[in-house]
């Protein structure tokens, strides 16, 4: 059975709100918006299929104008607390059946709040800044620094990793890769060159500089790294540069398990840290200064992680850090250490990635996967954005009748260069799919796509 198309209110366009909007109208759901500003407006009116009023939020008449009554869900994402908690106390007088809300305090998680998230009748309460924090935690705990993502529970994983000149894989087309390291199951399911984001095919050839994300089951990811040469090696010296509500929460979060170094701008904030963080070092100075980040001892770190407020200081730092570290490791014989980098926008995560970072995360990204997941729940298991890519990975379920079971997957049309189907869940166990594959109903998926045709996937499995 096909998922109905749903009415949903979203309160604000300046970040989650925007994001989540152009994501759901594609997908054919009718959203309508309010927001205040008059620039995002008419930013969100040439780039998002929905009805927008722009006006308060919190004024009865613009919630009577978007017929609230009618909605299946209220998703506040403004950028007061304030707004979003008391939107979502409205919406349930209105009788709208879900409602999520963002909420930068801490207080809703504390053993015994005052006051809950169920008094306030929010039933998703999301917070960016700590959803960024715990996927830096999550990558810098991982076995591996290429592993970037698990999928359907950690028993399939994605590994990323760029390919040098004397790489196995360099002027190989897919389907020489697979006939060749047959014993291995995993299969190449995206490609980064330069800004381009590639969904490849058999006949597309891996180039130098170009950076692979390949999907394999959990129990092949040693044999794969090893025949990749991808380190393994665990990452323990950290370096955060920006004090602010991410790069503190990374360092509360882990410097229990690592040595954490912290660099801070401005001298006040950096004070402050040194009293709540007792076992991290906080340094005061200016981490996009070169000086600074090598006096701070960036060349012996294994992590880099740029987390001020800034997306042109996080982004312009990691680069300066990665060439410090590339010239260091060539002349010390060490292995470099990793980048990983946060931007505000979502048009810079491929920019960045382009310019050297390993790693790049957006929290709007981040916090919109988790509402689009509480969303579509029920054929969506679980989805993740590639970092660096404009393309995801979802876990997902066929429905009965949907265009994929009709065919082997070779036969399947409107695949070619938007969508690859990695992996199906077949006795009891996941598999690597290729062409020959048949997916039937109620089988359970994992899609790679292309950002902008993930309509088309949602076709594809009938939902």
């Amino acid at each position: 059975m096909k998922n109905r198309t749903l009415n949903i209110l979203i309160l604000g366009l300046g970040g989650v709100g925007y994001y989540l909007a152009k994501r759901l109208t594609h997908e054919g759901h009718a959203v309508t918006a309010i927001e205040s500003s008059y620039d995002l407006i008419q930013r969100a009116d040439g780039e998002v299929d929905a009805r927008l009023i722009q006006g308060n939020a919190m004024s009865f008449d613009c919630w009577r104008e978007a017929n609230a009554e009618t909605m299946d869900y209220m998703i506040a994402v403004t950028d007061n607390d304030a707004v979003n908690i008391l939107a979502s106390i409205i919406a349930d007088r209105c009788g709208i059946r879900r409602k999520i809300a963002r909420v930068r305090s801490l207080e809703l998680w504390r053993s015994n709040p005052l006051i809950s998230a169920d008094d306030l009748h929010i039933d998703l309460v999301i917070r960016p800044e700590e959803l960024a924090a715990r996927e830096i935690v999550r990558l810098l705990k991982m076995s591996a620094g290429n592993i970037i993502i698990d999928i359907a529970e950690g028993q399939m994983k994605v590994v990323a990793t760029r390919i040098d000149d004397d790489s196995i894989l360099v002027h190989r087309t897919l389907m020489d890769i697979s006939k060749q390291y047959s014993d291995i199951d995993f299969r190449i399911v995206s490609v980064a060159r330069g800004i381009n984001t590639i969904i490849p095919g058999g006949e597309f050839e891996i180039l130098p500089q170009d950076q692979v994300f390949i999907l394999a089951r959990s129990e092949e990811i040693p044999k794969l790294m090893e025949l990749l040469k991808i380190s393994q090696t665990k990452r323990h010296r950290v370096m955060i540069v920006g004090g602010g509500l991410i790069g503190s929460r990374v360092a509360e979060l882990l410097e229990s398990s690592f040595p954490i170094r912290l660099v801070e701008r401005d001298e006040r904030r950096a004070v402050e840290l040194s009293h709540a963080l007792r076992r991290t070092e906080i340094l005061h100075g200016d981490g996009a200064d070169a000086d600074t980040l090598d006096k701070a001892g960036l060349v012996n770190m294994d992590t880099i992680i740029t987390a001020t407020g800034d997306n042109e200081t996080n982004i312009m730092t990691s680069v300066l850090a990665k060439h410090l570290i590339k010239q260091h490791a060539r002349s010390s014989k060490v292995p470099e250490g990793k980048t990983i980098a946060l931007v505000q926008k979502e048009e810079y995560l491929v920019l960045a990635a382009t310019m050297g970072s390993d790693i790049v995360l957006n929290k709007k990204v981040l916090a919109s996967n988790e509402i689009y997941k509480y969303i579509r729940r029920g054929t969506l298991l679980s989805a993740a954005h590639l970092h660096g890519l404009e393309a995801e990975v979802h876990e997902l379920v066929a429905l009965q009748d949907a265009p994929i079971t009709k065919k082997p997957l070779y036969q399947v049309g409107g695949m070619k260069g938007k969508i690859i189907i990695g992996g199906i869940f077949r006795n009891g166990t996941w598999q690597i799919a290729v062409g020959n594959t048949h997916v039937l109903p109620g089988d359970k998926i994992i899609a790679v796509c292309a950002s902008a045709h993930l309509n088309d996937l949602q076709k594809l499995i009938g939902a």
